[in-house]
């Protein structure tokens, strides 16, 4: 008996593939339920975010932008645009990754808490990372800073051994380079 071949279009499991990043910008209504339908379609397939923002972009049309970032396999990543797409509020998915380089910042507010050289070297960390002190008192600075999102990992990292005590993120507010919007 002639042994027959599996067509699938399906990639084999035994194969890994790589898992990507990508900035998707979703333009929606903005009305009550929205953000819950995207969030819900993550959440239902199980899709990860490792960001997420929001904002009303045009008040005369009642647009909203909601701005993921989210991970995954190149198939898995289409499967959601996809879906996306499908959504009723949803008028147009962006995938800026694809794009090109997207421009992308977020906020942080970093509390440290140190006396002495700590506090100095705090301080001059600060300065070069070009973080803003928005509070302090005689043991504690609440640093302000924006920037890519890599910046602002890399002062975290330093602020650990300098008494890190706190942080707040915005999550990461992203834009198409370029004209065309």
């Amino acid at each position: 008996m002639a042994e027959r071949l599996k067509h699938t279009h399906y990639p084999s499991p035994s194969r890994s593939q790589e898992i990507v990043s990508r900035t998707l910008s979703i333009f929606v209504d903005n009305e009550p339920g929205v953000l819950a339908r995207v969030i819900g379609l993550f959440a239902g397939r199980g899709y990860n975010i490792d960001s997420l923002t929001v904002t009303e972009v045009e008040h005369e049309k009642h647009l909203s932008r909601i701005t993921v970032i989210t991970s995954g396999t190149p198939a898995v990543l289409q499967q959601i645009k996809f879906q996306l797409e499908r959504l009723v509020p949803v008028h147009r998915v962006r995938d800026l990754t694809e794009e090109g380089d997207a421009i992308e910042r977020e906020l942080a507010l970093i509390k440290v808490v140190g006396k002495g050289e700590k506090r100095i070297e705090a301080l001059r960390l600060a300065e070069i990372f070009r973080a803003r002190v928005v509070d302090t008192s005689t043991e504690h600075f609440v640093f302000e800073m924006t920037g890519k999102p890599s910046k602002i990992e890399t002062f975290l990292n330093l602020m650990i051994d300098l008494g890190l005590a706190e942080v707040s993120r915005t999550g990461i507010a992203a834009i198409g380079r370029g004209a065309v919007g």
